[in-house]
């Protein structure tokens, strides 16, 4: 029974974030936008509903949500991590960036850490070529940290 309250207390919520657009459907890249900032991943529940009171069609829905890569259909850890692949960061050692990312979180590109606590991607263009290579956790920027650097980094993300 606690499943069902913690869906409508989820819904009530998408609810809400529908609510501050008017309801258009001309708002739905942003509504799931706001649902996948606060839930980290688009549930197909969500997009159920989203589709419905949008008055969209779910396949619409889908091929929104799965064209963008910054929607998941797949839930992801509580912080997301993601190492610029870009030309500029490439040229400047993002591969050997990545590697030490993977290494110390004990994942590949796309996956989770086992206790829920990180996803790792990687992305085409963060566009800040200047930092490179570069890589954020959430929405903080780190410039080449080393394997030292990226210990503390890491330890300050519950």
């Amino acid at each position: 029974m606690p499943e069902a309250t913690e869906e409508l207390c989820s819904l009530d919520r998408i609810d809400r974030i529908i609510d501050r657009y008017g309801g258009q459907r001309s708002a739905l890249i942003q509504v799931l936008l706001d649902i996948q900032k606060e839930d980290k991943w688009l549930a197909e529940e969500s997009l159920r509903h989203v589709a419905s009171r949008l008055n969209v069609p779910l396949p619409q829905v889908y091929q929104v949500a799965t064209f963008y890569k910054a929607f998941s259909l797949a839930r992801r850890g509580r912080h997301l991590i993601t190492v610029c692949m870009g030309t500029a960061c490439h040229v400047r050692g993002s591969p050997r960036l990545f590697d030490r990312v993977s290494q110390k979180l004990g994942v590949g590109p796309g996956k989770t850490t086992h206790d829920g606590r990180f996803s790792l991607l990687t992305v085409n263009c963060m566009g800040c070529c200047a930092l490179g290579p570069v890589l954020a956790i959430d929405e903080d920027y780190h410039s080449n940290p080393s394997a030292a650097d990226l210990g503390r980094i890491l330890s300050q993300y519950e």
